[in-house]
């Protein structure tokens, strides 16, 4: 392939990528920041939002478990509560796309596992795991986010 041929390929290329993200950009002009609760507004700012959608897009904020119990206790109860969360928003476990899990400590690892396993559906989201350097706030062994679709 000559120099000219390339760069004309790559521009090529650049321009179909442009032509994509501006259709992508458009679709989600309309789209504005949504909260989703369970309960009427707080009369004052809360710290954070429990789930917040941006279009099609849904992003459910770290749930703990804040009871004595087992790594699978709580990552039951966890699970559990990101279900109401998306159920609430209009989405459902099989439309997660990423999951991030916070361990208080990478020993509970597979007791975690055991009960995560199958719980999104057959085709499970991304998901990065970890075990938090100092705990996990209110004395929970693990706390999950996730993002999905609606």
């Amino acid at each position: 392939m000559t120099r000219t041929g390339f760069y004309q390929s790559a521009a090529a290329a650049v321009a179909g990528w442009l032509a994509a993200a501006s259709s992508a950009v458009a679709q989600s002009a309309g789209a504005e920041k949504k909260v989703h609760r369970k309960g009427p507004k707080p009369t004052k700012t809360p710290l954070f939002n429990g789930a917040v959608s941006y279009g099609n897009l849904l992003f459910i904020a770290g749930k703990g478990a804040h009871f004595e119990g087992d790594i699978k206790a709580h990552t039951d109860h966890v699970l559990k509560e990101i279900e109401t969360e998306l159920k609430n928003a209009g989405s459902s476990m099989d439309k997660v796309l990423k999951c991030n899990v916070y361990l208080n400590t990478l020993n509970d690892y597979a007791g975690m596992n055991e009960v995560f396993l199958g719980r999104f559906g057959g085709e499970p989201p991304v998901r990065t795991t970890i075990a938090a350097n100092g705990g996990i706030p209110g004395n929970s062994l693990v706390e999950i986010d996730v993002v999905a679709y609606i």
